[in-house]
């Protein structure tokens, strides 16, 4: 089976092929001569996960996915959530996202957050929705290399170390986007 993954994020795409069996085959936007970026223009990750798989299904044909992922803060009211990607402004880095939220929880005790996201997937015309989220919280210092995004300053309940220290094993099997991707390969299988 041949699945198109909606995204330009190559590090999403390098996690997800780790997380789906082999019988799967995950091509790439590229692969699909889809040069353009998807819009993502919805007020929630449900919408913008479906705005993104429908783009590519109606304009390319493929039968595809794509995912919107949020951190959400308790403390920063659900913050940065829909828009973690460019939380510290449109052409912002995952440093400028990072040091954005350890500013604004500078001083706060309560550091909880969640991860979620949101997986739409296209399948002939069908639309599914997959989601998983991941509990945790917020360090003070960023710390790891590993993965991407948010992964250095957030810290899932249960484990003493951050997304960023863990391998790509590791998180896939406690993380949002592991979760939601588990879900789908339920469904195609």
């Amino acid at each position: 089976m041949k699945l198109v993954f909606a995204t330009n994020n190559s590090n999403k795409l390098s996690e997800i092929r780790s997380l789906v069996p082999d019988g799967i085959e995950i091509l790439s936007l590229k692969e699909i001569n889809c040069n353009e970026e998807l819009p993502e223009t919805n007020p929630t990750l449900k919408e913008n996960a479906l705005q993104k798989a429908r783009y590519v299904f109606d304009n390319y044909g493929f039968n595809c996915f794509a995912d919107d992922t949020g951190l959400e803060i308790d403390a920063l009211g659900g913050e940065p959530g829909v828009y973690s990607a460019r939380y510290a402004g449109e052409d912002c880095s995952a440093e400028d996202n990072m040091k954005k939220v350890l500013d604004k929880l500078e001083g706060e005790k309560e550091k909880s957050a969640n991860f979620r996201t949101v997986i739409a997937l296209i399948i002939d015309g069908k639309e599914t929705l997959f989601e998983g989220e991941c509990k945790g919280e917020i360090t003070q210092t960023k710390s790891g290399v590993e993965g991407f995004g948010y992964d250095p300053i957030f810290i899932p309940n249960g484990y003493q170390l951050t997304f960023a220290e863990m391998n790509k094993v590791e998180k896939g099997a406690i993380s949002h986007r592991g979760k939601a991707v588990k879900r789908l390969v339920s469904a195609l299988y």
